[in-house]
């Protein structure tokens, strides 16, 4: 009796431990789940709008130029421009006010917007104006000039018959000015990213000098306007005097392009015995 006594008691024991163990696994379970519970949930990092590079005063604002970048929510000033305000691409065509270096945030005050007042004044480098000038759909390369492009200036215009001598005339087509900044198309610089605006004014930024030549230019002929490269090719002219206005540019007569243009000979020949004159 004793010893079934006994095997009662051990297997009780061993029940009740067992028992203990299980609820004290429960509890550590449940106080682990009440402290997560307890514990608010990490907020994620807020972006801002920040210069991906180098931005110099009076740049014309591209998409590429900007960046979202995690800020520290406390360190977050008001004036930032925060992630779902507005799109990138809503920047396109601003004007910085003032520089900004790499990864510096972008603030509203700092930037100006297309059609604002004091936009082209903000776009200007010292020293400069702006000027527009007339183009169509050809001219404007279908509208793919866009403001922050650099083009060239062409004018075609009709030359005087070789001699003066009242008979048929030339077309000639010149460049008059390299490398020009366009600053405005017909004041829509907030078209949407890759939306072409077949414009009838470019607004250029030129030097005092270059905006005379641009104003007689106009009255010559019809102006169009090329479009540069980003890359500029090492061959290519640096276009130092052409930036002031005072160096030469090319040109292509019509007896270039089509040799049934080609100037004829009208001299007379006169036989008079053995000798020849002309």
């Amino acid at each position: 009796m004793r010893a079934r006594t006994l095997i009662l008691f051990v297997v009780a024991i061993m029940l009740a431990g067992g028992t203990a163990m299980l609820a004290r696994s429960w509890l550590t379970q449940q106080h682990k789940t009440e402290a997560k519970a307890a514990v608010p949930p990490t907020a994620p990092p807020k972006s801002i709008l920040v210069a991906r590079g180098e931005i110099p005063r009076g740049q014309i604002l591209k998409p590429g130029d900007l960046s979202w970048q995690a800020w520290n929510d406390g360190q977050i000033h008001q004036a930032y421009i925060r992630e779902g305000t507005k799109p990138i691409d809503a920047f396109g065509g601003w004007v910085a006010r003032g520089s900004f270096g790499p990864g510096e945030p972008i603030t509203e005050a700092k930037i100006v917007a297309p059609g604002s007042r004091g936009f082209l004044a903000a776009a200007l480098r010292p020293g400069m104006r702006a000027i527009s000038v007339p183009v169509n759909a050809t001219s404007d390369i279908s509208g793919f000039v866009l403001p922050g492009d650099q083009v060239d200036i062409l004018v075609t215009h009709q030359l005087p018959a070789a001699g003066g001598n009242g008979g048929g005339r030339q077309q000639a087509a010149e460049t008059v000015l390299h490398d020009v900044r366009v600053i405005g198309i017909d004041q829509k610089l907030d078209s949407k990213a890759g939306e072409a605006v077949v414009a009838k004014n470019v607004t250029l930024e030129v030097t005092p000098k270059q905006s005379e030549m641009v104003a007689v230019a106009t009255e010559l002929g019809k102006l169009s306007l090329s479009l540069r490269s980003l890359a500029p090719s090492q061959t290519e002219e640096a276009d130092a005097d052409s930036l002031s206005g005072a160096g030469p540019g090319t040109f292509t007569l019509d007896s270039d392009v089509s040799q049934l243009l080609a100037p004829k000979d009208n001299s007379v020949t006169v036989l008079r015995g053995n000798s020849k004159s002309g």
